[in-house]
């Protein structure tokens, strides 16, 4: 088994959104496809930390859902800034189940057990959040991490974490939830969300003892990255 990850696929097979539209965009569900298959097996697990449809309400995801429920593999999906028809986690599941999608699983104040890791994470948002709204999601995402590690550690296994927005930039970091990746020991954490020029802010290296790594899926050329081999 094998441990890979990819975030910001920003499907609209059933929308009227195509991606091709910007720089190194062009056919990117067949190449995501083509990539996935060559190294994901059924046997391995892929996180998908956020921006995974355009799609504004569920019952529109079925397109995309189905594409992505065929692809080899089990897949961890979590909330992105785009992904508008994200619901409660009761409602979600029950979309699954209903619709047969039984290889897609939703990381909402849980957390996955995979071997001897752990899959936690949350959305995350905005680092340099300063106005009242946008603080109060900063503070209940930080909420939302810890409920994850909370669920990860009673799962035991080594944490990992998986955000869509970057907690920490070349010129910036966000307290809120480095504080919390560092009070929970966490060694590796992945994050999307970057895109063209601004993945130019990324940080991939070791800072304050956590590993950092950008995952967006036009920064990977549409190929999902090795996190571990379980």
């Amino acid at each position: 088994m094998k441990l890979f990850t990819i975030a910001d696929l920003h499907l609209s097979l059933g929308a009227d959104k195509p991606m091709d539209v910007f720089p190194g965009w062009a056919d990117y569900v067949e190449r995501l496809a083509q990539n996935w298959r060559k190294l994901v097996t059924d046997e391995d697990v892929v996180v998908i930390p956020g921006d995974i449809s355009w799609e504004m309400d569920l019952a529109q995801c079925k397109t995309d859902f189905t594409f992505l429920d065929a692809l080899p593999g089990q897949k961890v999906l979590l909330k992105g800034n785009h992904d508008y028809w994200w619901t409660t986690k009761k409602k979600l599941d029950a979309f699954l189940d209903e619709n047969g999608f039984s290889t897609l699983h939703i990381l909402f104040n849980n957390a996955y057990r995979f071997g001897d890791y752990t899959v936690v994470g949350t959305r995350g948002w905005f680092y340099d959040a300063e106005h009242d709204p946008d603080n109060k999601v900063l503070l209940r995402e930080a909420g939302r991490l810890r409920l994850s590690i909370e669920a990860g550690r009673a799962l035991g296994g080594e944490l990992i974490c998986f955000l869509h927005y970057p907690p920490v930039t070349v010129s910036q970091g966000c307290d809120e939830l480095l504080s919390v990746l560092r009070e929970a020991g966490i060694k590796r954490c992945f994050y999307g969300h970057l895109h063209g020029a601004s993945t130019a802010q990324a940080v991939n290296d070791v800072l304050d003892g956590v590993k950092f790594q950008l995952i967006s899926a036009d920064y990977l050329h549409f190929c999902p990255y090795l996190v571990e081999k379980i």
